[in-house]
Order: C-alpha cells, then structure tokens, then sequence
C-alpha cells in the first residue's frame, strides 16, 4: 500500500456545534459538502471534520490517509492482522476505519 497523503483530520465532540462556529467564524474555515460531518475545505485540498461522538466510542480524532484503492489497501491491512470495518462509499469517496497498534482510531480513503 501506498499512502498519497492526508486527506483530512476529524474530530467527534459533543461540542460539534461550538466548533462549527470556531472553525467558520474564528479560524475563517470555508464550509464543504460532506457526509455525517461537517467539513471545513483547507487550501492544500485536505479537509477538516467535526463530528458527534460515537455511542461506543468516546471523543477523539482521527486521520483519514489518501490510497488508490481501498479494497487492496484493506486487504493489506487485513495481512498483517489488522481489522477494519467494512468498505463505505459516499458520493465522491470509498473509506474504511481501523485501528492501528497505537489504538487510535485512522481511516484510508479512495476518491473517486
């Protein structure tokens, strides 16, 4: 597998809205289309994304890493022991999560 770069970085807080308004009021962060999240365009082309927390998961960030393929990137990870959850796929993305040795949470994403 190759990693091409950082696509975004994420955060899940129950203070979602605050950090929406931070973000687009403090930081000037431009608004963009997404998911489940509320994402904020960066002028490198990543992204950052706000979140509300997960019903078994606490509050915490996330890194999402640019792949070509998701599918032969999951299977590479899935060689090494690794699990992920399945792939998703949203309008312009396919992703997955899994957590690496450091028990942090990351995700690989393909665009399409």
């Amino acid at each position: 597998m190759q990693i091409k770069g950082i696509t975004f970085i994420g955060t899940r807080t129950p203070a979602r809205g605050a950090m929406v308004t931070f973000l687009r009021d403090v930081l000037q962060l431009q608004p963009a289309t997404g998911g489940d999240a509320d994402f904020f365009a960066l002028p490198d082309g990543s992204s950052f994304a706000v979140t509300e927390p997960w019903e078994l998961d606490p509050a915490e960030r996330t890194i999402g890493f640019l792949v070509d393929d998701v599918a032969a990137a999951a299977s590479e990870l899935h060689a090494a022991g690794i699990l992920t959850d399945e792939v998703a796929t949203s309008e312009s993305q396919r992703y997955l999560h899994f957590r690496a040795p450091d028990g942090q949470l990351y995700e690989l994403v393909e665009n399409l």
